[in-house]
């Protein structure tokens, strides 16, 4: 019987486990494609907008400890939270370390994506070239293309989105307000105070804000991995109890009390905005109502004025090459849900799986990881897909929208290690390891 050929979009963190799992099976009738010049995805930073949607200043929110791929280590050297410069050198060395590079096509860019008769699927790249292939691995990420809300009337100064923000400079002694209530949002309200002459942030709800750094110096993530032995309901109550001693009621801020429970949104991770707050360099705001030239409305009244606006506001989830008909069948129209088995398998076209399309409260690459050895091993037939898995998905989005808040921005949310949990309990017994290609002689 042939060797499979199997397609993987993307080269970035989610892609480049595809390519070592595939190889880890015995898989190499394979190739990646990926537009950009180098590996990475996302955290191929670039000082002007475009693909990328890393700043100068970013760093990680999740640890070093909790960040690497299961088999590759980051190095010791690496602080507890990795500058995006320090993370992309990191995926260049896992490229290089398990032979990947030799598998990719830079500069390649995939258009279409089209079944044909006998199961299999077309690829068309962008010079108009076509591919055959019997499996297609998406792992092209879905932070890179910006939704922006729309609010009454018009604003006169500057706007972007925080897909755009590269650098506080431009930022210099100007009234700025970030819109949003996410990570990137808190984020640049911090990095941007620190040259504008007023910063202010937005929120339309309460949030849980957790310091990077917790009881006895841990990092936060370290700490939850560690509570993992707690039954949940209980952990839940210890969490909020720790947070309340650490930084006290969000009222003491400015902000609004959450009226969820935490980690039923996604959590803000930084020990900065709330320092930030109550140094006065960051002014918590209510949701935004209108615009009136420079002049911003929000909810609970209060007009100001402002020389630019961030709209820290996510990302739509688009497959650009996938057409409507493909997308509807996995995400039905006018339904926040995405309706794959283990958030990985289409129900229909069982030879098509995403993989990264997750927003994990932790980190999401070696969760990747993961989905990727699974759908390596169920390509060469370790592990078999069950045969009703329209019914597995349905019970799956019932059970998701019970846990969390019913919002677009939580669809794809699930708990790092509960689903880590989930994944490994898939694994079968007979998945191979890495193995080192023997010397030559």
């Amino acid at each position: 019987m042939a060797e499979p050929r199997v397609a993987v979009i993307g080269a970035g963190p989610s892609g480049l486990a595809c390519a070592k799992h595939l190889l880890q099976v015995g898989l190499r009738n394979f190739v990646v494609y990926e537009k950009n010049s180098d590996v990475g995805g996302n955290w191929l930073y670039s000082p002007t907008p475009g693909h990328s949607s890393v700043y100068a200043n970013l760093c990680a929110i999740t640890s070093k400890r909790m960040s690497a791929y299961e088999d590759f280590p980051m190095p010791d050297d690496y602080p507890e939270y990795p500058s995006h410069r320090l993370l992309l050198e990191y995926f260049r060395a896992y490229a290089q370390r398990f032979g990947l590079y030799d598998f990719i096509r830079f500069h390649t860019e995939v258009r279409r994506l089209t079944p044909t008769d006998g199961d299999r699927w077309q690829v068309t790249l962008a010079d108009g070239s076509t591919e055959t292939f019997d499996y297609v691995l998406v792992a092209s990420g879905h932070h890179w293309d910006p939704y922006v809300p729309t609010w009454e009337g018009t604003f006169e100064g500057r706007f972007l989105h925080s897909h755009d923000y590269k650098d506080p400079a431009p930022f210099q002694d100007q009234r700025v307000l970030v819109i949003g209530g996410g990570n990137s949002a808190c984020d640049i309200a911090v990095d941007v105070s620190r040259v504008a002459r007023f910063t202010a942030i937005s929120m339309r709800r309460g949030y849980y804000v957790i310091p990077k750094f917790v009881f006895w110096g841990l990092p936060a993530d370290v700490l939850y991995a560690r509570m993992q032995v707690i039954p949940r309901p209980v952990r839940q109550r210890l969490i909020r109890l720790a947070l309340w001693l650490l930084v006290g009621s969000p009222r003491r801020y400015g902000l609004l009390n959450p009226d969820h429970d935490v980690f039923q949104t996604h959590p803000i991770i930084n020990s900065e905005l709330l320092y930030c707050i109550r140094h006065g360099r960051i002014y918590p705001r209510r949701d935004v109502r209108r615009f009136e030239g420079h002049r911003v409305h929000f909810a609970d009244g209060t007009v100001e004025a402002y020389d630019a606006v961030i709209a820290a506001t996510g990302y739509k989830i688009n497959f650009p090459f996938l057409t409507p008909e493909i997308v509807q069948t996995f995400w039905p129209p006018g339904r926040d849900e995405v309706r794959l088995y283990l958030n990985i398998f289409h129900p229909r076209y069982r030879n098509l799986c995403f993989i990264g399309l997750i927003q994990p409260n932790g980190c999401l690459w070696n969760l990747a990881d993961l989905q990727a050895r699974l759908v390596a091993n169920s390509i060469v037939g370790r592990y078999r897909l069950p045969d009703r898995l329209d019914a597995a998905v349905e019970a799956a989005v019932r059970r998701h929208w019970r846990r969390y808040v019913p919002t677009l921005r939580h669809m794809l949310e699930v708990d790092w290690h509960e689903y880590r949990r989930l994944l490994r309990r898939h694994l079968p017994r007979s998945a191979p390891p890495w193995r080192d290609p023997a010397p030559e002689r």
